[in-house]
């Protein structure tokens, strides 16, 4: 009788572990986003491309035979809300890891709350904070905005371009982008002509523009995310300001001259992310195949070109994606398996992560870009 009650037992094991109830449970995986809002136009792409690459993912059997299950919220570029939604996501959803947030601001004040919970977070904003000084959990996907200065700089030295004027957003973004732009400038024996700072709601920047042409200065660099930057550009236009204008990889979409307007960004020079201009690029671009297949994918899906900004989310889930299927899916083996990190190919560069390095990336992510007739061009 005993022998047939533990046949029989055997026999439901068997049965039971071969329907879903004993599948591999699902890897919980956070979003931050800023979908709505201002910086809209970073969270929209941002939250889409997660979405999709999770559905490509999971559709090929997940990661370990495990499905990600993601667990996305709008943090409507609020900082506030951000921070009571990263601690949902780990409190209440069990999250392994967060991707996001969109905006540098949001990222500077969820940073505590990651730590504290020892959960991995791989910001999609660019500022150097985020990761210099090097936070255990905390890692980011846009190359830092003193690779972008330096990108600037290097293209002003070959043109001669030795006294500037700074024109920053007075947010986190502009602040840090601020500092190292002055910091580098003076390192580099750059000339500051200006030092002037718009607010992010600004809707008419001439006066500014009015004191920094009265400086003279032989380039402009205007630093922010859009709709400042657009701003800037067409009362550049107005005022019949012939002075060259340089923009931060912070406008590094089409949204940008469509906001700003074809003619009055025809010229305008900035860092962009290889995305923008993989169809120019020389066909040994060690990125080109990555970028190529994530921009078709989202066309498929969406209907509209990939953008630099949904790139970092794509860079984001690739990075916990390895991570988990080199060391494992707890919060300590993700975090772990990041700064291992070594020659992945994004949309945003190569990574190379380390213990001193929790960006991993290098002037090789950008590509120097000119605005001419209404597209992005290589400027040389």
């Amino acid at each position: 009788m005993e022998r047939r009650v533990s046949l029989l037992l055997t026999v439901v094991m068997v049965l039971v572990c071969s329907s879903a109830a004993c599948a591999a449970p699902p890897i919980r995986i956070g979003g931050l986003f800023a979908v709505t809002g201002p910086a809209s136009f970073l969270g929209e792409p941002e939250r889409n491309t997660l979405e999709m690459m999770a559905r490509e993912i999971n559709g090929k059997g997940g990661i370990n035979g495990s499905r990600i299950e993601l667990f996305v919220y709008d943090t409507q570029g609020d900082a506030t809300k951000a921070v009571q939604l990263a601690t949902k996501l780990i409190r209440n959803d069990k999250v392994v890891a967060i991707i996001g947030p969109s905006t540098t601001g949001e990222t500077l004040a969820v940073i505590g709350v990651a730590e504290k919970e020892k959960v991995p977070l791989i910001s999609c904003a660019a500022g150097i904070k985020i990761t210099q000084p090097v936070r255990k959990w905390i890692f980011k996907t846009p190359a830092n905005d003193h690779v972008a200065a330096e990108k600037i700089f290097n293209h002003m030295a070959k043109r001669r371009q030795k006294k500037i004027a700074l024109l920053t957003v007075s947010d986190s973004y502009g602040a840090s982008g601020r500092e190292q732009l002055k910091e580098l400038a003076a390192r580099r024996g750059f000339s500051l002509a200006a030092d002037e700072v718009y607010s992010p709601k600004d809707t008419d920047m001439t006066p500014q523009l009015t004191k920094i042409r009265g400086a003279k200065p032989d380039a402009i660099i205007c630093w922010g995310t859009n709709p400042g930057p657009a701003v800037v550009t067409r009362n550049v236009k107005q005022l019949g300001i012939k002075i060259p204008l340089y923009q931060s990889h912070g406008v590094a979409s089409k949204k940008y001259i469509e906001l700003s307007g074809a003619d009055a960004a025809e010229g305008i020079t900035l860092p962009a992310g290889k995305l923008a201009v993989y169809e120019i690029l020389p066909k040994k671009e060690p990125q080109l195949k990555t970028l190529r297949e994530y921009d078709q994918a989202y066309r498929k899906a969406f209907g509209v070109e990939a953008s630099t900004f949904g790139g970092y989310a794509y860079d984001g889930l690739q990075l916990v994606v390895g991570a988990i299927r080199k060391s494992g899916a707890t919060p300590d083996r993700i975090r772990a398996g990041i700064e291992q990190t070594r020659n992945m190919v994004g949309v945003s560069g190569v990574f190379n992560m380390s213990a001193a390095d929790h960006n991993g990336l290098d002037l090789s992510a950008f590509e120097m870009v000119r605005i001419s007739k209404g597209d992005w061009v290589l400027a040389h």
